[in-house]
């Protein structure tokens, strides 16, 4: 008869404790296939627990298959392989994520600042959101994203973009690299991408984990080389044409013609255009996009709130050309949209009340002031000689070139140790040989400012 104790089993239900000794004895093998188990009455009884508790543990096994049942005959234990036993001598050690090492300032990160956030203006939208929609909150949303908050988009493009697009040419998604990958679906895997060299590192390994083929093109002070793009082979381009990130070149419309020119010489040429960071110019308004001046329906406009409001809003959008969203709905319409409703509602709010455009203003002057202040912190340290700063512009970083006789992995490597993280142009380049010019690329969001002074002295002693 089977015997089992159950005082180790606090806390648990009978009949799982139950049930987890028979399995336990089948997987050993001590119930071999084929055996009869006890009745659940005479169990019950020789383990002094109700014959109900026997029931629903039997009927456990029964559905996981570990048991089975013949008519007027009982229960018998099924045949079971057991899993190989991991070797005594291992032991199975999970991976954990890197320790943080302490950091004076981060130079490297670029996310946006958000103490800064408008939090009490939309956790007030939110919670009327959430009165006023109800039920429509828990409703799915078209594929592309709600009406709502494409409208609001296609608004905001037309009044600070100067970009005629139709809420219906927009497609909203969890973040870039969503779109990214929905774009290689919608074009197709046969297409050679070509990257910009130096470059964002994550985009070309989002095409390559795809199964594309990346080609990298490298970019001068007007930008991705309309030659190198030719000589490459490739019929994908992606750019970012209104700030470059890491270089901050910002591309003429001479290159941009260009590069319209070469998309349109034959047929499945498009570029995808990144406006990652677009609103943080600090001179003017921000330059016209490549999709605004692309009449031959060539051009597809990504861009992302990531940047602008908060990395957790993982709310991104793209505008396709008319032939490519006919082309979204008739064979990518069956996936759902990845952002959920309750966001989506909320930033067609934010952005059609005028909170978003307050905000980026509010934004570029407290980013204007923490680009001067680094600056002059840079102008009245010890660099003050020995360093030039280039790009300085637009979006939320600029390079400052250092003279030194240090390898840029020396340099990074003995500035981490001073408690300074550094990322440098060499880092964003690719190609058998990367060109050391000594460029730091300097990310300034979310600096505090009394740290500086002594930052640069740190980096000062270093070079």
């Amino acid at each position: 008869m089977l015997t089992y104790s159950f005082s180790a089993s606090e806390g648990i239900p009978l009949y799982i404790a139950l049930y987890r000794s028979i399995r336990a004895d089948i997987l050993a093998g001590k119930l071999a296939p084929d055996e009869r188990l006890p009745s659940k009455r005479s169990l019950a009884q020789h383990m002094r627990v109700s014959v109900i508790t026997v029931e629903n543990a039997y009927a456990q096994l029964l559905a996981e298959g570990y048991i089975y049942a013949v008519p007027r005959r009982g229960y018998f234990a099924s045949a079971v392989e057991r899993a190989p036993e991991p070797p005594a001598h291992r032991e199975t050690i999970l991976p954990t994520a890197p320790p943080e090492i302490p950091c004076f300032v981060d130079f490297r990160s670029n996310h946006p600042d958000c103490a800064r956030f408008p939090f009490s203006v939309w956790s007030r939208i939110l919670r009327d959101e959430l009165s006023r929609r109800e039920m429509k909150l828990l409703s799915a949303t078209p594929a592309n994203g709600a009406l709502e908050l494409r409208e609001a988009i296609s608004e905001y493009l037309f009044q600070f973009r100067g970009m005629r697009v139709s809420a219906e040419q927009l497609v909203v998604g969890a973040g870039s690299e969503y779109l990214y990958n929905l774009i290689v679906q919608l074009l197709g895997r046969l297409h050679v991408y070509a990257v910009e060299n130096p470059g964002h590192v994550k985009i070309p390994r989002i095409y390559e984990a795809n199964g594309l083929a990346v080609r990298y093109v490298d970019v001068d002070e007007r930008g991705m080389s309309a030659l190198g793009l030719r000589a490459s082979g490739a019929d994908v381009a992606h750019i970012s044409p209104s700030h470059h990130f890491p270089t901050g070149v910002v591309m003429p419309i001479g290159r941009r013609q260009e590069l319209l020119a070469w998309a349109s010489e034959a047929e499945e040429r498009y570029i995808i255009e990144d406006d990652y960071d677009s609103e943080f110019r600090f001179s003017g308004r921000p330059l016209p996009t490549l999709q605004s001046i692309d009449a031959g329906g060539r051009v597809i406009y990504t861009n992302t709130f990531s940047k602008s409001l908060a990395p957790s809003i993982r709310i991104s959008y793209m505008v396709l050309p008319p032939a490519l969203m006919e082309r979204f709905w008739r064979t990518l319409s069956f996936y759902s949209c990845t952002v959920t409703s309750f966001e989506q509602y909320a930033l067609a709010r934010f952005l059609s009340e005028g909170h978003f455009e307050r905000h980026i203003n509010r934004m570029k002057k407290y980013y204007r002031a923490e680009r001067d202040a680094l600056i002059s912190a840079i102008e009245r340290s010890p660099l003050a000689g020995r360093a030039e700063i280039l790009e300085q512009d637009a979006g939320l970083h600029f390079l400052l070139r250092v003279r030194t006789e240090k390898s840029d992995a020396v340099l990074s490597k003995e500035a981490q140790a001073a408690g300074i993280r550094l990322s440098f142009l060499s880092e964003y380049q690719n190609g058998p040989t990367r060109a050391e010019t000594h460029e730091i690329v300097v990310n300034y969001s979310g600096l505090d400012a009394a740290r500086l002074d002594e930052a640069f002295e740190r980096l000062a002693e270093i070079l």
